[in-house]
C-alpha cells in the first residue's frame, strides 16, 4: 500500500479493469470474429492484387490515354486499348440509373412505413424484396423483350417535347432511341430501387415516432414534416442506401449489355442516341475472344472500375461527415 509523504494517508491504488473478453468462449469468439473481419481486407487487397499484376502491361504500355482515350485495337501490330468511352458510358449510365431510381425508392419507402396499413405494407415489402433477388439477366430479357418498346416510345415523346435541350437532342431521329443509354438507365434504375428502398425503409421505420408526432401536431402537413423533419433526418441513412444501388448499377453487366449498343464513339450527354458504353458489359462481350494482350487490357479495365466506385464511396462519405459533424465524435 503506497502512503502520500506529506499527508501521511494512505493512497488508495486504482484497480485495472480487465479489457476484452474474460472467459475462455469470449475470447474464442472474439478471436474468430476479429479473423473473420480482416479477412474480408486481405480478400479485398488479394483481389486488387491480382487486377495490378494481370493490368500491369497495358497499364505502363498505354499510359493515362488508357483512360481517357477512344481507340481499342489489340490487334494491331502495336496494341492500342484506351477505355474512355466505356468509362464515361459508365458512369452515364449509373448515374442516370440513381436519378431515376432515387425519387421512386423514396416514395416506396415512405408509402410502406407510413401510409399503408400494416397487412399491406409487410406483402409490398416482400414483393420489392423479391424484386433484388431477381438475376440481372432476367431482367436483361425482360428489358429487351417488354420494357424497350415502351421506353423507346417515351424516348421519341422526350425528344419532340425537349429536343431543344442538349441532353434529350438526337441527330437523326430516324436511327435513335433504341438501345441507349436512356433505356439502360432504365433498366439499371429497376434493378437498384429495391436496394435503395429497403435501406430507406429501415432508416424510417427506426425514426422517433414522437418527432414526427409533434411536427404534426404543431400544424405541419405529411408534405412539410417529410421534407423538414424526415428526410433530413434520414439523409445520411438513405445516402447509404443509394451509394449501394450506384455500386450496383457502376458494376453491372448483363442487363446493359442486352438493352445498349456498345460504341467507341464517346456519347458525353446525348441519353437518346443509340450509342454507349458501359466498363463491366464491355468485359463482358470481349472476354471470351480476347487474345493475350486484349486480356491485360480487359484486367486493366476491371481495375478502373473498381477504382471508380472505391473514389464515388469515399467522395460520399466526406459529405456524409460534412452533413452530419457530429458523427466524427
Amino acid at each position: 500500500m503506497a502512503i502520500d509523504q506529506k499527508s501521511g494517508t494512505e493512497l488508495t491504488q486504482r484497480r485495472k479493469l480487465a479489457a476484452g473478453p474474460l472467459s475462455k468462449g469470449d475470447k474464442w469468439f472474439f478471436r474468430a470474429t476479429a479473423i473473420s473481419a480482416n479477412f474480408a481486407f486481405v480478400l479485398v487487397a488479394l483481389i486488387v492484387v491480382f487486377l495490378f499484376v494481370n493490368a500491369w502491361p497495358t497499364l505502363s504500355a498505354q499510359g493515362i490515354s488508357f483512360i481517357f482515350g477512344d481507340i481499342w485495337n489489340p490487334d494491331a501490330k502495336h496494341p492500342v486499348m484506351q477505355l474512355g468511352p466505356m468509362l464515361w458510358g459508365s458512369i452515364l449510365v449509373g448515374f442516370s440509373g440513381v436519378l431515376l431510381a432515387t425519387p421512386m425508392a423514396i416514395s416506396a419507402a415512405y408509402l410502406i412505413v407510413y401510409l399503408l396499413p400494416k397487412p399491406a405494407a409487410r406483402v409490398a415489402t416482400t414483393i420489392i424484396d423479391l424484386l433484388a433477388a431477381l438475376p440481372s439477366v432476367v431482367i436483361g430479357l425482360w428489358g429487351i423483350a417488354v420494357f424497350s418498346p415502351v421506353a423507346i416510345s417515351w424516348a421519341k415523346i422526350s425528344n419532340q417535347l425537349l429536343g431543344w435541350i442538349p441532353i434529350f437532342h438526337v441527330k437523326d431521329p430516324n436511327s435513335a432511341f433504341a438501345d441507349s443509354p436512356f433505356i439502360a438507365g432504365w433498366i439499371v434504375a429497376v434493378m437498384i430501387v429495391p436496394i435503395i428502398t429497403s435501406v430507406t425503409r429501415e432508416i424510417f421505420s427506426q425514426m422517433d415516432d414522437g418527432l414526427i408526432n409533434g411536427a404534426v401536431a404543431l400544424g405541419g402537413s405529411r408534405f412539410s414534416v417529410f421534407r423538414k423533419v424526415i428526410l433530413p433526418t434520414s439523409s445520411s441513412g438513405i445516402i447509404g442506401g443509394i451509394l449501394l444501388g450506384l455500386g450496383r448499377a457502376l458494376g453491372e453487366t448483363v442487363a446493359i449489355l442486352y438493352v445498349l449498343q456498345l460504341s467507341f464513339k464517346i456519347n458525353f450527354f446525348s441519353v437518346l442516341e443509340s450509342r454507349g458504353g458501359a466498363v463491366a458489359s464491355w468485359i463482358l462481350a470481349r472476354f471470351g475472344e480476347a487474345s493475350n494482350s486484349e486480356f491485360h487490357g480487359l484486367m486493366a479495365a476491371g481495375l478502373v472500375i473498381f477504382l471508380v466506385t472505391l473514389a464515388v464511396n469515399m467522395v460520399a462519405s466526406f459529405i456524409v461527415n460534412r452533413a452530419q459533424p457530429w458523427r466524427k465524435n
